[in-house]
């Protein structure tokens, strides 16, 4: 099984500093202040910050395009001791990724828009990176489209362990109804977590396989995940 994690309010809540983050880069980028706040959730780092351009009326080039994942690093990278101070690791998920861990033939990861470094950098800041493979993950600088990314991390989980991923045995677990509907149509099963703008209802409705309060209760979706495995096992 392919595991893989949404980071922002599924894993850690960064305390607006992601906010503060776009801001950053958009003026790193085009030299003028932001006037705009970004809009976040569920998108990749492209999307966000090309949503952002336009709102300033800025039209993004390929030069902007090609600068994009410098600025964005650069940005996180000076507010990452602001991070440390503003946010958190959510309740229970170090016990989740650790639990998991000791599930046989269980690969973690992380399937976010954020670019690759900005990720590692905002997971590694509440020292939940242990047990997670960031080598094999499926980031915002890969596509602009979240729900390409699964299929990127998937081929990257084949290619360095040698094993048959298809969608049953891929499992994207995140906390909005962007994340569920990238799982779904990117071909894989959905876990959803109500820890951020959507309730576990919605969660459900638009077609998460389980969908849970927070991760406090490790041992609930060790048993959701275990069981998509024997259902995909038993196929």
């Amino acid at each position: 099984m392919l595991v893989l994690w949404d980071v922002d309010h599924t894993l850690i809540e960064n305390g607006g500093v992601s906010k503060e983050t776009y801001a950053g880069a958009f003026e790193l980028l085009t030299g003028r202040p932001a006037e705009f706040r970004a809009e976040t959730d569920g998108r990749t780092d492209l999307e966000i910050m090309t949503n952002l351009l336009s709102r300033h009326g800025v039209v993004a080039t390929e030069s902007h395009m090609t600068r994009l994942p410098e600025v964005l690093q650069a940005s996180l990278a000076a507010r990452r001791e602001r991070l440390r101070e503003l946010g958190y690791g959510l309740p229970g998920a170090r016990e989740a990724i650790t639990a998991l861990s000791r599930e046989p033939g269980v690969i973690q990861s992380v399937l976010t828009g954020n670019i690759q470094p900005n990720a590692f950098v905002k997971v590694e800041a509440f020292e939940l990176h242990q047990g997670l493979d960031f080598e094999v993950g499926g980031y915002g600088s890969d596509d602009i489209v979240r729900a390409n990314l699964v299929e990127v991390a998937r081929k990257r989980a084949r290619a360095k362990y040698g094993v048959d991923l298809h969608n049953s045995t891929t499992i994207l677990i995140g906390d909005t109804v962007r994340d569920v509907q990238a799982a779904l149509n990117g071909g894989a099963v959905a876990i959803g977590v109500a820890t951020g703008p959507n309730t576990v209802a919605e969660l459900l409705a638009q077609g998460a396989e389980a969908a849970f309060p927070d991760l406090v209760d490790a041992a609930a979706l060790v048993r959701a995940v275990t069981a998509i495995q024997a259902r995909a096992t038993a196929a």
